[in-house]
């Protein structure tokens, strides 16, 4: 629910998806959701909104799947933004996690084996019954 977060990227790596352009679908019918967030503390902050907004129903017709939280920087998170990702993803029914991707700078859409169970998960998850 914030720009940078990496859903082009991963529109271009992970195929199915469409960008909502940072505002939540609008539709008659139920429509599954799957919020991207950077992780820096603005990207996780917006993404707990998104994930306390879903929990107190304010948006209807959403199946929220999950969070995809997208690295920020290569290396390791400060301890801050790991505290801040482990308590947003207990709002959201599942948690992917993106390592830096060198080739998404480029405008590559290359899709890092890291992200494979993504990927997979997606594809499941939004197959029709």
């Amino acid at each position: 629910m914030h720009g940078g977060a990496g859903v082009s990227s991963l529109e271009r790596a992970v195929s199915g998806g469409r960008d909502a352009n940072r505002a939540w679908p609008m539709a008659a019918t139920s429509q599954s959701v799957v919020l991207v967030a950077r992780s820096t503390a603005h990207g996780l902050e917006a993404a707990q909104h998104a994930a306390q907004q879903w929990a107190s129903r304010m948006v209807t017709g959403v199946e929220l799947l999950g969070l995809v939280v997208v690295a920020d920087a290569p290396g390791k998170r400060p301890r801050l933004l790991r505290d801040r990702v482990r308590l947003v993803s207990g709002a959201v029914p599942r948690l992917w996690e993106v390592p830096w991707v060198e080739q998404w700078r480029l405008g590559e859409p290359h899709l890092p084996k890291e992200c494979t169970a993504l990927a997979r998960d997606l594809t499941r998850l939004t197959r029709p019954l």
